[in-house]
């Protein structure tokens, strides 16, 4: 058995990058990099020159004052205060040259010292003023860049939190008061009552295996015992067992997987859930009469499941925030999670998955595994 997979491949998009960057990180990402090492060198170049400077004037105020004691003897009066001045002049310019050097260089970074200890104590909605040489310029926004991913991340966990308690908060709500019914009369402990709270345990319990399987795949922790899959016959298996719930709810199911697609890498488990989730996401928003196709088809370095659907179709906003946790459209009954499940899962796997759809004719999601 191969051993299981918890971190992306090499060179494969982390789950946790912006999709709006590219990876590996390149261009105007990497350019104000490109100037630190020349930074740092102009300013050794610049403190060794007020080193040889402040020497310079050490000596020649040592020479002055040597001469004018006696210890050493002096033809040239005139020629020593020249050459002291000299050397105090050139160790002034040398000591304010410094100084207005690390005065561009220490404001910027005293700024993000103090900014970072209000990041630390919370407040992920400071930034800081992008100035200075290019180097510190680019430090400071990378701060605003973390900060600002910090502050996004904080706001998705808060969410994230209230989502969850609501979608809590009804299974529960259902248990509760059946319970509650039962134990004051109200409803009789048949075996029908039975099964309706047997049914909101499988609700609660699915829904809790879904937020598992979200955070796993979110944090790149989720392990994957890959093998060689045939895709076609796993579809043909995902498509037998929805036939029953495509024939209650009047919808053709139609399955077009050629027998000589080659044989992917990949955890069979899991891509069973990404067909089973999209295949039942696309029952759900299907109406009476309609169809649900399953294709898969060849592509250059893999192979491609797409499943259509003649549902409403989706707008282009809807599309945007399709695969957003416990997003639904105005006429979804699930939890929000399915897509987004199987965004994780097929990320997980190195893949990529999109959607596709036409307002009154369908939406098509598809995803592509090598």
């Amino acid at each position: 058995m191969p051993p299981p997979f918890c971190a992306p491949a090499k060179g494969a998009r982390p789950p946790w990058w912006p999709e709006n960057e590219p990876w590996p990180p390149r261009g105007p990402l990497l350019r104000p990099y490109a100037t630190r090492g020349r930074f740092f060198r102009r300013l050794a170049m610049l403190a060794g020159v007020v080193v040889l400077f402040g020497v310079f004037g050490i000596l020649s105020l040592a020479w002055f004052v040597a001469t004018t004691a006696g210890i050493v003897g002096s033809s040239n009066r005139a020629a020593v205060m020249m050459v002291l001045g000299g050397g105090l002049f050139m160790s002034l310019a040398g000591f304010v040259m410094l100084a207005r050097t690390f005065r561009r260089v220490g404001s910027p970074l005293r700024a993000v010292m103090e900014a970072a200890d209000r990041v630390a104590a919370g407040d992920y909605s400071t930034r800081v003023n992008e100035y200075g040489p290019p180097p510190i310029r680019a430090l400071a926004h990378a701060f605003n860049t973390m900060t600002e991913r910090l502050q996004n991340h904080d706001k998705l966990r808060r969410d994230l939190m209230a989502d969850v308690a609501h979608e809590l908060r009804t299974p529960l709500t259902v248990i509760q008061g059946r319970l509650e019914g039962l134990l004051d009369g109200v409803y009789r402990p048949d075996p029908a009552q039975l099964q309706e709270l047997l049914d909101e345990t499988h609700v609660l319990s699915r829904l809790v295996e879904d937020l598992r399987t979200l955070a796993l795949s979110e944090s790149g922790a989720l392990e994957l015992e890959k093998e060689s899959i045939d895709l076609a016959a796993l579809a043909r298996d995902v498509v037998r067992a929805h036939h029953a719930d495509a024939a209650s709810r009047d919808v053709r199911l139609d399955l077009d997987a050629p027998g000589d697609l080659r044989p992917v890498e990949a955890d069979a488990v899991r891509i069973r859930e990404v067909i089973s989730n999209l295949l039942s996401n696309a029952l759900r928003h299907t109406p009476s009469g309609g169809t649900v196709a399953v294709r898969l088809s060849a592509v250059s370095g893999g192979v491609s499941v797409a499943v259509r659907d003649t549902g409403r179709g989706m707008s282009a906003d809807e599309i945007a925030h399709a695969f957003d946790r416990f997003y639904k459209g105005p006429e979804s009954r699930g939890s929000g999670l399915g897509l987004t499940i199987a965004k994780g899962l097929v990320a997980a796997h190195g893949g990529d998955i999109r959607a596709s759809s036409e307002p009154g004719v369908g939406t098509t999601i598809s995803f592509t595994l090598s």
